[in-house]
């Protein structure tokens, strides 16, 4: 199946801007005329809408909006949440036709249905139209993806501002909806204009703000990169030991991908290296303290936004079951999504979209059927109410009461945090099996009738956050994901004191905390196959982190990209790196394999590459010993380092030239405490590097005195 052609994708990204401009401002006015931010209901409304305004109030609560002592209400996050929604129904809906996968409900007989036959349905069914009714089976068939009780579906948009949705929904050609990587921009493009204002504003990145800023569309090639160089080196492990003879007589990398390719499953970005004894293997190794068999796989995208990984890891698991057991391919699907296949993402709309993206993937492949609970959650929510009422839920159930309190206390800044949040660290009982006890009950606290909104909001956050806590408890063989990316100095206090707290030394990015959560995600032998920025296996700031993994880590293979490795950026330059890290300690003779494809300058002639340059390899032991413990491609000489006899400075300057310094027509010349400095010029000119004075005070003043500053360069 096609990516999305570049000319498609600028036409999805201004329908969904546009998209969402207009959604915004419909719900917010559908929100505002059920009076849901007032304290009360207008008296002119009948029992219906009252109970909608109820529930909506509760929802809008339950996702943090504030609610006043007079009884008001804020619509921030309610009217967001809203406008996502509706928007996504319509998109969602289109997808499905578009597919050919819309079925009825299992009420009306759970049919293959055409928005055709839904235009000769609707009447007969109540609904508006044919759309209308193709959206209400569609929510239906995503259970997963759409909560069959969520009020902001119930919530009716003025007729205009439905046919402006719809008209620019039509303005999506088919193409848009079959091509592979179409959902995974839907969300980039929704979040396009929040994030930008976001940038631009320079404040402190807080929970409201870091789904926008940290979203980065993983491009196909890093992602297929990663899998069949874990994924896929595992398989061709296992396929070269049971064929030794192969490893002999290879001639080429090409030839054996073609030896171990799976039908639909190439591993094109699979790489081999040939031993001293003349035999071939993956370069990343075998995973040898892997499980034996695929059914006992366990992966993890613990920022799975849109799905990009999750699916392409179903696609390669669902191929090696099928080469394994022989199954059916609806069997196998169904397998991996319970057995195999996990996924975390702080924003819930990821979490939708991904749960989408996945459903999709499936019904591509077997058609529409009924698929498995996935094990795909949201690890962002919070409980936004007392601890008191909170607990209320639990009744005189003490089981369920403990496991709320578990829940409350370790979900308190989920929004911030998100799968930094670990159930292991500091208290050991909280523990999978604790958290996947309380599922059952809250199910039946769900079941039971009641007219209490909130109670019933607070106890569809507390199943989700069941969810998460079981899988950020669990263990696995596989993580992968692209690690969200932003320094120390625009976070918020909240995130910035707990990784200080909880990851000390890779405290400086976001990103190399993530390093240190994947790897903590990790059974004994386990792997990160992970997306990170390049700067923190060279940047000081990192040095007592790399020194750490280093020697607690096996490193089995990084591809270096650098900058222009991205086809939409959304104007950042962002260095990256691919690493694929083992959570066994290295051996002594452990050797750390490379790639370099950083002088490549698109996407394109990158990828290309991974495939074909060569592989170099270094003694992992002997990468402590570097200056800093910076990461090097290459092996060292034996020689001592220049720093043994040299120092390095800045050859002409001070060290507080803001104070210290001016341009020569700043300044009276009269005065003879600014000195004439010459400088560095960017080109050869007549005169150049003759613009800059220096507040000297003859040798004697602040400069000459003040510890933090230095002039070198002077007689």
């Amino acid at each position: 199946m096609p990516s999305l052609a570049k000319d498609l994708r600028g036409k999805l990204a201004s329908v969904t801007l546009a998209a969402r401009t207009r959604a915004e401002a419909a719900t917010k006015a559908a929100l505002e005329n059920l009076a849901v931010h007032e304290r009360q209901a207008r008296g002119h409304m009948d029992q219906a809408k009252k109970d909608l305004r109820a529930k909506l109030r509760a929802r809008g609560k339950a996702l943090g909006d504030a609610r006043a002592d007079d009884g008001s209400q804020a619509l921030t996050h309610l009217a967001e949440a809203a406008a996502y929604e509706q928007w996504h129904r319509l998109l969602f809906t289109r997808f499905l036709t578009e597919n050919g996968l819309l079925h009825t409900d299992e009420e009306n007989g759970d049919v293959s249905v055409s928005l055709q036959e839904c235009d000769e349905l609707a009447a007969d069914l109540g609904a508006r139209d044919g759309f209308d009714l193709a959206c209400r089976f569609a929510s239906r068939s995503l259970p997963g993806v759409f909560r069959s009780d969520d009020p902001v579906l119930a919530l009716r948009l003025a007729l205009n501002d439905e046919v402006e949705l719809r008209g620019l929904l039509d303005k999506l050609p088919t193409d848009v909806f079959t091509a592979s990587d179409s959902l995974g921009w839907t969300y980039q493009f929704w979040q396009a204009d929040q994030k930008e204002t976001v940038n631009k504003s320079g404040n402190k990145i807080g929970a409201d703000e870091l789904p926008s800023v940290t979203q980065l569309f993983t491009e196909d090639y890093m992602v297929d990169f990663l899998l069949d160089n874990t994924l896929g080196a595992w398989h061709a492990g296992k396929v070269l030991a049971a064929n030794p003879k192969l490893a002999e007589t290879a001639q080429s990398e090409d030839e054996l991908r073609q030896a171990v390719a799976l039908p639909g499953c190439p591993w094109k970005y699979l790489r081999f290296i040939k031993g001293n004894d003349g035999k071939w293997t993956p370069a990343a190794g075998t995973f040898d303290g892997w499980p034996k068999t695929a059914t006992a796989l366990r992966a993890l995208d613990p920022c799975m936004g849109s799905g990009h990984f999750v699916v392409a890891m179903f696609e390669r698991l669902v191929a090696l079951r099928l080469a394994e057991e022989k199954l059916e391919e609806s069997a196998a699907v169904a397998a991996v999504i319970r057995d195999n296949l996990f996924g975390l993402e702080i924003d819930p709309r990821c979490t939708q979209i991904g749960a989408f993206n996945l459903a999709l993937a499936a019904w591509r492949r077997v058609g529409h059927c009924k698929l498995p609970a996935m094990n795909l959650a949201c690890s962002g929510l919070a409980p936004n109410t007392r601890e008191a009422d909170w607990l209320a839920i639990a009744g005189d159930n003490q089981k369920l009461r403990n496991g709320m309190e578990r829940l409350y206390r370790l979900f308190q800044k989920a929004a911030m945090l998100g799968s930094l949040i670990n159930p292991r660290a500091g208290d050991g009982d909280l523990l999978v099996a604790a958290f996947h006890e309380l599922q059952p009950l809250l199910e039946k606290a769900l079941a039971q009738e009641t007219k209490d909104e909130t109670a019933h909001e607070m106890a569809v956050t507390a199943r989700g956050l069941a969810k998460a806590a079981e899988i950020l408890a669990g263990q696995f063989t596989l993580v992968a994901t692209n690690v969200p990316y932003l320094k120390s100095g625009n976070q918020d206090q909240v995130l910035k004191d707990f990784l200080s707290s909880q990851h000390g030394d890779a405290k400086a990015d976001l990103a190399t905390a993530f390093v240190e959560r994947c790897l903590g995600f990790c059974q004994n032998q386990s792997t990160t196959a992970l997306v990170t920025p390049l700067n923190w296996l060279f940047s000081g700031a990192y040095e007592a982190f790399r020194f750490r993994l280093l020697g607690s880590t096996s490193w089995l293979l990084q591809a270096r990209l650098g900058s222009g490795a991205f086809e939409t950026i959304g104007g950042e330059v962002v260095n990256v790196v691919l690493l694929v890290n083992s959570s066994t300690p290295p051996s002594d003779d452990h050797r750390l394999l490379g790639i370099d494809v950083v002088g490549s300058r698109s996407p394109s002639e990158k990828a290309e590459q991974l495939v074909s340059c060569e592989i170099a390899t270094t003694s992992q032991r002997m990468q402590r010993n570097n200056p800093d413990s910076r990461i090097l491609l290459e092996e060292q000489s034996s020689l001592p380092l220049l720093r043994k006899y040299a120092s390095a400075y800045w050859g002409l300057g001070s060290g507080d030239y803001p104070r210290f310094g001016r341009y020569f027509w700043e300044i009276d010349p009269r005065n003879d405490d600014w000195i004439f400095q010459s400088s560095t010029v960017d080109e050869t000119n007549l005169h150049s590097g003759r613009e800059h004075s220096l507040y000297w005070e003859k040798g004697t003043g602040a400069l000459a005195n003040h510890p933090g500053a230095f002039v070198r360069g002077v007689d």
